[in-house]
């Protein structure tokens, strides 16, 4: 029912529907209704109500049940501890490739290294379940072209000059407008399940709490349409997926790469390393020239681009 009475308010547009209306057409009472916008609007969903009725808000911008590919393959949670903790269920539950967990607000968004991410309403916040037919020590790939199509994505879009920074993290202006986090699951020899977690900053302000953080409305001066950019990314990261193994997905990311040249510091887990990132190789590793002048091949970490120690 909660579904039904989302794609009927989205299929309203802006326009109030009465009461009496979702009544007739949904087949239940009045005080059936009155309880279920109730319940809708405590889930976190922006309801308007009205002597003329019910209408969204936003529903330009919905998020929830206005896919073309299909209400089984997104699921919409107006507030989550974590898309990822979600998605992860779902994949040992056997959801299938390309299923979407997304959020309108998450309250334990994490990057790498078990970070906080901020997911302020108006972002994008979202996980992919993908499950390519690859071997584990070729799940780079997955990470590599879900990062590339992104920036494609939001340079076609709106024109503003998206970079990729290695591992898989989105700059603009050397700004982080968008964050990418990827956990991994194998069965037997090849991969069960590879879950890209996506950050994007759209039409939320995290330029407040993050200096060196950038939001989409910021860089071209109005609110935009998260749902286009979800479902623009999607059919141009499901094309890309097709053959994959066929694909050199690291010298068409290269081609996108802000972060080869730069003087840059990578941490991880038990230690920090500074230098030049030279290339990154064909398994995605960063090559970098340290200060030493040694060469170090550095397979994981937190990458930062020390002209702003981002």
């Amino acid at each position: 029912m909660k579904e039904k009475i989302l794609q009927l308010l989205g299929n309203a547009q802006t326009r109030f529907i009465s009461g009496v209306e979702m009544s007739n057409h949904l087949g239940i009472s009045r005080v059936a209704v009155w309880k279920h916008m109730k319940r809708l609007v405590q889930e976190g969903y922006d309801i308007d109500s009205s002597p003329k009725g019910y209408r969204l808000k936003s529903c330009r911008d919905l998020l929830a049940f206005t896919f073309e590919r299909g209400v089984s393959s997104i699921r919409f949670l107006p507030i989550a501890d974590s898309t990822m903790d979600r998605a992860r269920e779902l994949a040992k539950q056997g959801a299938g490739h390309l299923t979407v967990v997304i959020a309108e607000q998450q309250e334990k968004g994490r990057g790498r290294l078990n970070r906080t991410w901020l997911s302020q309403k108006g972002g994008l916040w979202f996980t992919i379940i993908l499950k390519p037919d690859l071997p584990p020590q070729l799940s780079f790939k997955v990470n590599f072209a879900a990062s590339l199509c992104l920036a494609r994505t939001l340079n076609r879009l709106f024109d503003i000059n998206a970079r990729v920074k290695w591992p898989n993290d989105i700059l603009v202006n050397n700004k982080k407008l968008v964050g990418l986090l990827s956990e991994m699951e194998t069965r037997g020899d090849m991969i069960s399940f590879v879950n890209v977690g996506i950050g994007i900053n759209v039409n939320n302000h995290p330029e407040q709490d993050e200096p060196n953080a950038v939001s989409i409305r910021t860089l071209v001066g109005r609110e935009v349409s998260r749902r286009e950019i979800l479902t623009t990314f999607l059919d141009e990261l499901e094309a890309m997926l097709q053959d994959i193994l066929e694909k050199n997905i690291i010298d068409l990311w290269k081609e996108q790469t802000s972060t080869i040249g730069k003087q840059v510091r990578i941490e991880t887990l038990n230690n920090v390393y500074k230098g030049v990132a030279l290339d990154v190789d064909e398994t995605g590793a960063l090559i970098l020239e340290q200060e030493d002048n040694t060469t170090r091949r550095v397979i994981y970490g937190d990458c930062f681009h020390r002209e702003n120690q981002s």
